[in-house]
C-alpha cells in the first residue's frame, strides 16, 4: 500500500491574508449629510482598504426594517461587522483618524 504524498499548503498571497471588512452604512434619504458621509467613507476606504471591503448602503426611509433589525438610533451610522469584535460610528466621516482608529485599521 502505497503513501499519499502530502499536499504542500499553498502560500497566501499577501491580498488573502488580510482581513475582508464587511461595512453597512444607514443614511436618511438623499440629504447632503447623507451623501457627503458616503462619499468620506468611501474614500476612506479606498485609500486604506482597496479591494477589501464590501460597503453596503442602506437608507433608512426606504428600509425602515433594516434600520431596526441594526438598531440605528441616529444617522448616518457606520456598522463594521467583521473583522471582529463589531464597532458602530455614528457621524459624517470627515475625520479620517477618528474614523481609522474607531474601524481599528492598521494603517502601514
Amino acid at each position: 500500500m502505497r503513501k499519499k504524498a502530502r499536499k504542500k499548503p499553498r502560500k497566501r498571497t499577501r491580498q488573502e491574508t488580510r482581513a475582508r471588512y464587511m461595512l453597512k452604512l444607514y443614511i436618511t434619504g438623499q440629504t447632503s449629510r447623507s451623501l457627503q458621509s458616503v462619499e468620506n467613507l468611501r474614500t476612506l476606504c479606498d485609500k486604506y482598504l482597496p479591494g477589501q471591503f464590501e460597503l453596503e448602503v442602506v437608507d433608512i426611509y426606504q428600509q425602515p426594517a433594516m434600520a431596526a433589525e441594526g438598531q440605528i438610533i441616529a444617522a448616518p451610522t457606520l456598522i463594521k461587522s467583521m473583522p471582529l469584535p463589531l464597532r458602530r460610528l455614528v457621524g459624517d466621516f470627515s475625520d479620517q483618524e477618528r474614523v481609522i482608529l474607531g474601524l481599528d485599521l492598521k494603517v502601514e
